[in-house]
C-alpha cells in the first residue's frame, strides 16, 4: 500500500522559474555581428579606394595621340560666280506651215535633213492658177499691141489720147492679174524661211492641207537662247556682255560660253526675279531647244580671301568649325601638337576648296583628314598619307 503525501498547497499563484540564455548564444552573436560589421566596413572601403584610383588613372592617363592630315589655310582669289538655271531656246525656230489651202501634190524635202534659206519644201497643186496665169498673160500681150497702137496713132494725131488711156488700164490690169497669180502660186509651193534643221515630217502626199497645219519644224542651231532668272539683290550685279558659262545634263563636265545679251529691264512682281537672256554659239549643233541647264555667270573677282579644303570644315547645325593645330609645351621639355576646335565663318565653295570669312588668317595649319577621332584638346600627329582625292568634282556654288 502507498501511501501518498500531498505537498501543502498555499494560495499563491505557482510561477515558471526564469530560464537564463547560456553564455555560448550570446558570444556567437557577437561573433556574427563583428563578422558583419568588418565586411560591410570592407566593402564601403574597397568601393572607395576603387573609385579613387579610378580617378587617378584616368587624370594622368594621356592617349596616345591620333594620327591625322593637316592642311594650310591659304590666301587666294576665289572666282565670283552667280549660279542660276534655266533653259536653251532656239533663236530661229519655227513649224513651218502653208497660207493657202491645197492638196499636196509633191513633198521635196527630207525629214531631219539641213535645208537653207528658199529651199522648196512641198509643193501644192496649183493647176487652176498656172492656167488663171496663162490667161492674164495673153490679155497682157494683147493690151500691150493695143496700147503700142493707140500710142503711135495719138503721136500722128489721128487717134484721141482717152483711147491711150483706156488701152494703159487694159494692160494694167492684166499686169495686176498676172502679179496676184503669181503670189498665189508661190504661197503653193512651201519654202524654208531660214537655214536650220527640219524635224519630223507631219504631212503626207494627196493630203489636203488647211492653212496652218503644221508641214514640219524648222529649227537654225547655229545660235542658241539661254534663259534664265536672277533674284532681285544680284540683278545689279549684272551687265550686257558678261560672260555666261552653261552646263547640261546631256553632257556632264563640259561646259559652254556666251554672252548676255538681254535683261529684262523690270522685275516680275510675283517672284521678284529678274529675266536674262544669253546667246551661245552652237557650232557643233549638239545643244537642243528645251534644254534644262545650268548658268554661271561670271562676275569681277573680289579680294584675296583664305580658303581651306572643304573636308576641313566640321558644318553643324552649331555653327561651321575646324581643327586648328597648335603646339603645346610638356612638362618634360617636349613639344606637342593640338587640335582645338575652332569655329569659323564660311563663304562659297569652289572646286573642293571652302572660303573662311572668320577665324582663320593665312597660314593656320588645320586638320584635313580624321577629324571624327578627335575632341577639343586631344593631342595629334601628322600623318604622312597623301590626302585622298576628292572623288567627284563638286558643283559651282
Amino acid at each position: 500500500m502507498n501511501i501518498v503525501t500531498e505537498h501543502k498547497i498555499s494560495g499563491k499563484p505557482i510561477t515558471e522559474k526564469p530560464h537564463k540564455r547560456p553564455v555560448r548564444m550570446v558570444r556567437w552573436v557577437i561573433i556574427v555581428g563583428t563578422l558583419l560589421a568588418l565586411l560591410v566596413g570592407g566593402l564601403v572601403w574597397f568601393n572607395y579606394f576603387r573609385g579613387k584610383m579610378i580617378a587617378q588613372f584616368f587624370a594622368t592617363m594621356k592617349p596616345p595621340p591620333t594620327s591625322v592630315n593637316i592642311a594650310t589655310a591659304t590666301s587666294e582669289t576665289i572666282p565670283n560666280l552667280l549660279t542660276a538655271v534655266g533653259d536653251l531656246a532656239a533663236v530661229h525656230q519655227v513649224n513651218v506651215t502653208s497660207d493657202v489651202n491645197g492638196r499636196i501634190t509633191d513633198i521635196l524635202f527630207t525629214a531631219g535633213a539641213s535645208v537653207k534659206q528658199g529651199t522648196p519644201l512641198v509643193q501644192l497643186f496649183d493647176g487652176p492658177e498656172q492656167a488663171d496665169l496663162a490667161n492674164y498673160k495673153a490679155q497682157q500681150r494683147l493690151a500691150q499691141l493695143s496700147l503700142d497702137r493707140a500710142k503711135q496713132l495719138a503721136e500722128r494725131q489721128v487717134g484721141p489720147q482717152a483711147t491711150v488711156d483706156n488701152a494703159q488700164a487694159v494692160f494694167d490690169q492684166a499686169s495686176a492679174g498676172i502679179a496676184r497669180t503669181e503670189a498665189i502660186i508661190s504661197q503653193k509651193l512651201v519654202r524654208a524661211p531660214f537655214d536650220g534643221e527640219l524635224g519630223v515630217r507631219r504631212v503626207e502626199v494627196g493630203q489636203y492641207l488647211t492653212a496652218g497645219t503644221q508641214i514640219v519644224s524648222l529649227t537654225d542651231l547655229s545660235m542658241l537662247f539661254a534663259n534664265f532668272t536672277v533674284t532681285e539683290k544680284d540683278s545689279g550685279q549684272l551687265k550686257v556682255g558678261q560672260t555666261v558659262r552653261i552646263a547640261v545634263d546631256a553632257y556632264p563636265g563640259r561646259t559652254f560660253e556666251g554672252k548676255i545679251t538681254t535683261i529684262e529691264p523690270q522685275i516680275a512682281a510675283d517672284t521678284r526675279n529678274i529675266r536674262v537672256q544669253a546667246t551661245i554659239r552652237n557650232p557643233d549643233r549638239i545643244l537642243k531647244p528645251g534644254m534644262f541647264a545650268t548658268t554661271t555667270v561670271v562676275l569681277p573677282d573680289k579680294p584675296p580671301v583664305v580658303t581651306v579644303p572643304e573636308t576641313a570644315v566640321d558644318y553643324t547645325l552649331y555653327g561651321d568649325s575646324v581643327y586648328l593645330l597648335s603646339e603645346k609645351k610638356e612638362e618634360d621639355g617636349k613639344t606637342s601638337l593640338i587640335a582645338t576646335r575652332t569655329f569659323v565663318q564660311t563663304g562659297k565653295r569652289l572646286e573642293g576648296r571652302a572660303e573662311v570669312l572668320k577665324g582663320l588668317k593665312e597660314g593656320d595649319r588645320v586638320v584635313a583628314v580624321g577629324q571624327l577621332k578627335l575632341q577639343s584638346g586631344a593631342a595629334v600627329t601628322i600623318s604622312n598619307d597623301p590626302v585622298p582625292a576628292i572623288p567627284a568634282k563638286p558643283p559651282r556654288y
